[in-house]
């Protein structure tokens, strides 16, 4: 059963394969900085972020290989689609995510890019490890086994 979306928040692309492939130990939201161009092609919703990272390029923060389709009626004003975008966060997060990914060896994830309750764009980022196989195994199994426990229930009764 797919979870119930937020109240003003419209989801555009969705990192589905993130929570299985890395273990998510904390979340923010981001802005990003978009042209207006990508704004338009967003809210058309073929935006794809699962090969898509966040790193740091000076001391700004960036969300490298989302792909965003150009915008089909922006003629020769049309956008890069892979272009590095810039992730407007705090300094200390921006700090937070850089000591995680050096010292510990986390990885930033875009999990979802969506339109929040004011029409802006922002990006949930998540703080994960990569998972090894067995681990991921292991969430196979657990994930079936919820899914059978529920058709048990619903037949029961």
């Amino acid at each position: 059963m797919a979870p119930k979306p937020e109240p003003g928040r419209r989801v555009v692309a969705d990192n589905r394969k993130a929570r299985f492939n890395y273990e998510i130990t904390d979340t923010v939201e981001a802005g990003i900085a978009l042209t207006g161009t990508e704004v338009k092609s967003l809210r058309g919703g073929k935006a794809t972020i699962g090969e898509a990272y966040a790193g740091p390029s000076g001391d700004e923060f960036f969300l490298f290989n989302a792909y965003i389709p150009e915008y089909l009626e922006a003629n020769r004003f049309n956008h890069e689609t892979k272009r590095p975008r810039r992730l407007l966060l705090h300094r200390r997060q921006i700090n937070k995510f850089l000591g995680a990914t050096q010292r510990e060896g986390y990885t930033v994830i875009p999990l979802k890019i969506y339109f929040n309750d004011r029409g802006r764009a922002k990006v949930e980022l998540g703080l994960g490890r990569g998972k090894k196989l067995h681990d991921k195994r292991e969430t196979a199994k657990e994930r079936d086994w919820q899914r059978d426990r529920a058709r048990l229930m619903r037949d029961k009764g």
